[in-house]
């Protein structure tokens, strides 16, 4: 039986915080929650770690947090035996500077997608060094360019927000997928958009991970390294920071 957890975090990644019922504990001592502000490992973004505190103070320390059966299942691996069942009360709250600085990161690569509007084959967000891949046949970026057009949209401070479109309206525009070999689920009736610049205006596509709210907050970053990983393939290295100097 698949469970499904409210993802508080879809409608604000800011929510570090909350309180929770547990709704079920799996054979692998997974904790399920009614609702949850822990992000779950996906589309390249790490999940989130932290603690449950009871009613009595115990505390459960989270070491991970996936999906299950589906994408709405989302399971709270605890580092040891949590003893709990269902029914259990639950105070919620995640390792923040942490996720602040996936959100930082997530979001850069965005960015990153519009300074290179190539399809993307594949990303992966970290704490310091992210990368995306695009299908170029020839990069014909220097890291130092690329450096440049992402600090201007950093300093532009354009809004960043989110906005849920149906399916029939992704199947409409398809040009909002950037992806070349992985789609957005669908069949929930319902797809959610990151939006950069007021209604997309700088970029629009399907992400489920979590955001700043503007691209201000992104920081400081620079492209470390472009590698060649194919014959069409180039690796983008995100880094925060100034580059190091020559």
């Amino acid at each position: 039986m698949a469970y499904s957890t409210q993802a508080l975090f879809r409608e604000d990644a800011y929510l570090a915080q909350a309180e929770a019922e547990v709704v079920h504990v799996n054979e692998r001592g997974g904790i399920i929650l009614d609702r949850t502000v822990f992000y779950a490992t996906s589309g390249g973004q790490p999940g989130d770690t932290g603690r449950l505190t009871l009613a009595d103070g115990r505390v459960i320390d989270i070491a991970a947090t996936v999906t299950g059966e589906t994408k709405e299942e989302i399971i709270h691996v605890p580092t040891a035996d949590a003893l709990l069942k269902p029914g259990d009360q639950v105070a919620m709250a995640i390792d923040w500077p942490r996720r602040l600085n996936f959100m930082r990161m997530h979001s850069a690569c965005h960015l990153l997608t519009v300074v290179c509007p190539f399809p993307i084959t594949g990303a992966a967000v970290a704490g310091d060094d992210s990368r995306v891949d695009f299908d170029i046949p020839d990069a014909g970026f220097t890291k130092e360019d690329v450096t440049e057009r992402l600090m201007e949209l950093v300093r532009a401070d354009y809004p960043v927000s989110t906005r849920w479109i149906t399916d029939a309206e992704l199947a409409a525009n398809p040009t909002l997928v950037k992806s070349k070999n992985v789609r957005p689920p669908t069949g929930t009736g319902r797809i959610r958009l990151v939006l950069i610049g007021d209604n997309g205006a700088v970029d629009s596509q399907p992400c489920g991970g979590t955001h700043v709210r503007s691209t201000a907050e992104v920081g400081e970053i620079h492209i470390g390294k472009i590698e060649k990983k194919g014959r069409e393939n180039r690796r983008f290295r995100i880094r925060f920071g100034q580059p190091p100097a020559l």
